[in-house]
């Protein structure tokens, strides 16, 4: 007669999780995705913002991350769609990579289809990078759909491609001020 031995390894539920879904190389595959507006440098001619200061002009649909009195790096973003849209000043409260995503109440409540959470990774909306605007639920983000750059697309939040997120997420320190301009 013969006894037979089953031996159950438990595994945390991160040793399923996809290694081209989020982390570093995750990161480099999102380097040959396609740019939707190129980033570049501009001349700036807006004294009254600092050096460090991110700029959103949503008439424009145009982040700037102010380097000097007559330099920024501008940026292609896409913005709140009508009725989603705001102005006003805030701060960089935190920053995350491959952030977590919790649709607001007032989201779930327009579209009950959508679900309560969704763990970071390539298929989450909120993309590469996230940059926490004060107690807000208005976010600096990546985007999965580069095709949305430069349209009025969002619930509020200020999209950007991957690629560009990771950049200024880079640049930018808990505590930069945010100038959101109509």
């Amino acid at each position: 007669m013969a006894i037979m031995l089953f031996v159950v390894i438990a595994l945390p539920a991160a040793a399923f999780e996809n290694p081209l879904d989020r982390g570093p190389l995750a990161d480099f595959l999102n380097l040959f995705r396609q740019q939707a507006i190129p980033r570049q440098l501009v001349v700036w001619k807006h004294p009254e913002y600092k050096e460090g200061t991110i700029v959103v002009s949503t008439k424009e649909r145009r982040l700037y991350y102010v380097l000097s009195k007559d330099r920024a790096y501008e940026y292609g973003v896409g913005v709140g769609r009508e009725g989603f849209s705001w102005s006003g000043t805030k701060t960089v409260t935190r920053k995350r990579e491959w952030p977590d995503w919790r649709p607001p109440p007032q989201m779930l409540k327009r579209r009950p289809d959508l679900p309560k959470h969704m763990p970071g990774g390539m298929d989450n909306p909120l993309g590469a990078r996230a940059l926490y605007l004060g107690s807000s639920n208005y976010r600096i983000h990546g985007s999965n759909e580069p095709d949305t750059i430069g349209a009025a697309v969002s619930s509020g939040c200020i999209r950007m491609t991957n690629k560009d997120i990771e950049d200024l997420y880079n640049r930018v320190k808990v505590g930069t001020k945010v100038v959101v301009l109509k």
